[in-house]
């Protein structure tokens, strides 16, 4: 990876605190969050918010640890890693969110009810705040209770003696049958708009700020603060990494959403596109084979953005896979080629498109038509191999990252896990297994390819860590549909990444 002056290592904590994020950091000058949450929750940042000013040493061996630990790398402060100033009281405060309101809205017995009325609270406040305020946040942290992190996911539930009465009455089946027997005065369709919100607050949330282009960095009480919440017994309720390590993770996300990129790839050929598909059903449609489609476009810096496609059958109930028809395929990859064009004043040279599944000739034919002759149209399948095989080697360590074991001329395993030479260690816990990468359409040589996925893997700004298992472009894919299909979407998106991790 580069860095800045030039600079390369392949361990994105060693570059910052060594060199500083890539580019110009005067672009950058200052990061301006904002923090919404309760009293509670806006106190345990402001405590924390303290710390990312100064030095955060590396955690002291453990009885079990060795006695140097390579992947832990000191955090120098905000300012010294990102070169860019850091408030340390936040410039934008929401602080008086009801923490008891919260609890009750959560124990509401209708979990569609309860998510979307807790979501509602925070939406309707960072809503008016951003439009009220003459230089709003680049971004906001969002810091949520622990009571949201347990009873604001899918399978959370809540005890029957705890629940609360809400005010909807129709259920899930009752609703998913109005889509295709709807009533004569829609009574019954504006109560059951509730289950087109998702059960899960995270992606609800991201989901319905799209549309007022408000970033968010949503972060755990227990995160800022673990000695605050602890058992009967004195021990931590929630067993939290240590606190060099959360400033590094954080500190990296927000600046890439405050608009700073922390590192490149370098040697990237230049005029290269990745594009990984995306797709995600909703739970309320009454047609198994209906889905969203969208596609995210990640350059040779790692900026991405995201793409939402059409709305159509594109499940295949035989297969089991996602496919696109002719003309829906076309508009996909028109949309990303104009929006490369726009940035770069021309088409791509290559074009890779990623996906789990296969690519029908129909599907492929859109695709190409949607590029001109002078961008190499590649399309690779990228998919976990976790039962094909099983390398081992000898030595304390297994298979070393970035070991490839070719399968023929276009398909080959590559272990993107593994030993890692820099960290001096396998960050896993069992034997790594590989991923499959297979050349299905158009044409490019297989070790330019693996390569291209193994420097994928390096690009997750949402973090600091020294490579993620799978590349950007297939690592993200159902976080981003599930953000997609969590609330209801007016129009075609094309939003930054960041507005969705």
């Amino acid at each position: 990876m580069e860095f800045r002056h030039g600079q390369r290592l392949v361990y994105p904590r060693d570059g910052l605190y060594l060199y500083g994020p890539v580019g110009d950091t005067k672009e950058l000058p200052t990061i301006r969050y904002g923090v919404i949450g309760t009293p509670d929750g806006v106190r345990r940042f402001k405590g924390w918010a303290k710390t990312m000013e100064g030095f955060i040493d590396i955690p002291a061996p453990g009885p079990r640890s060795r006695a140097v630990e390579p992947q832990h790398v000191p955090f120098p402060g905000f300012a010294e890693a990102f070169h860019a100033a850091w408030p340390v009281e936040p410039p934008c405060v929401i602080d008086n969110l009801d923490p008891d309101e919260i609890e009750r809205t959560l124990r509401i017995a209708n979990r569609h009810e309860a998510v979307r009325g807790t979501v509602d609270m925070f939406v309707s406040r960072l809503v008016a705040e951003n439009n009220r305020l003459e230089s709003a946040p680049q971004f906001w942290f969002v810091v949520i209770p622990e009571k949201v992190y347990e009873l604001g996911r899918p399978k959370s539930t809540v005890r029957r003696n705890d629940r609360v009465a809400g005010a909807v009455t129709i259920s899930q089946r009752r609703a998913r049958a109005l889509q295709s027997q709807p009533t004569l005065f829609g009574d019954d369709e504006r109560e059951a708009q509730v289950y087109q919100y998702a059960t899960h607050f995270r992606r609800q949330l991201k989901a319905r700020l799209l549309k007022e282009r408000i970033v968010t960095q949503i972060v755990r009480e227990t995160t800022l603060a673990p000695g605050d919440f602890r058992r009967e017994s004195g021990m931590p309720i929630r067993r939290v990494e240590d606190p060099a390590t959360i400033a590094w993770k954080l500190g990296t996300g927000a600046y890439y959403k405050a608009g700073g990129k922390p590192w490149q790839l370098a040697d990237v050929r230049p005029g290269v596109c990745y594009v990984g598909l995306v797709y995600k059903r909703s739970e309320l449609t009454s047609d198994r084979r209906h889905a969203c489609c969208a596609a995210q476009m990640f350059l040779s810096d790692g900026e991405g953005v995201v793409f939402r496609g059409a709305l159509g059958p594109w499940f295949q109930t035989d297969t089991k896979q996602f496919h696109l028809d002719r003309d829906a395929a076309h508009n996909l990859i028109k949309m990303v080629v104009g929006e490369y064009a726009r940035l770069h004043d021309g088409p791509p040279t290559e074009l890779f498109i990623h996906a789990k599944s296969a690519f029908t000739d129909d599907e492929w034919g859109g695709f190409s038509s949607a590029c001109g002759e002078k961008t190499n149209l590649v399309g690779v399948q990228i998919c976990d191999a976790h039962d094909d095989l099983k390398l081992y080697r000898p030595g304390e360590y297994p298979v070393i990252r970035g070991t490839a074991l070719q399968i023929g001329e276009r398909h080959a395993l590559l272990w993107t896990s593994g030993y890692v030479p820099r960290l001096d260690t396998y960050m896993g816990p069992e034997t790594p297994n590989p991923v499959s990468v297979r050349v299905l359409r158009g044409d490019c040589a297989l070790t330019t390819v693996l390569s291209d996925v193994l420097g994928l893997t390096k690009i997750n700004f949402n973090s600091c860590l020294h490579n993620d298992r799978l590349p950007v472009t297939i690592r993200f894919a159902n976080a981003v549909g599930d953000v997609l299909v969590s609330a209801p979407m007016d129009g075609e998106p094309k939003l930054p990444f960041k507005f969705y991790i």
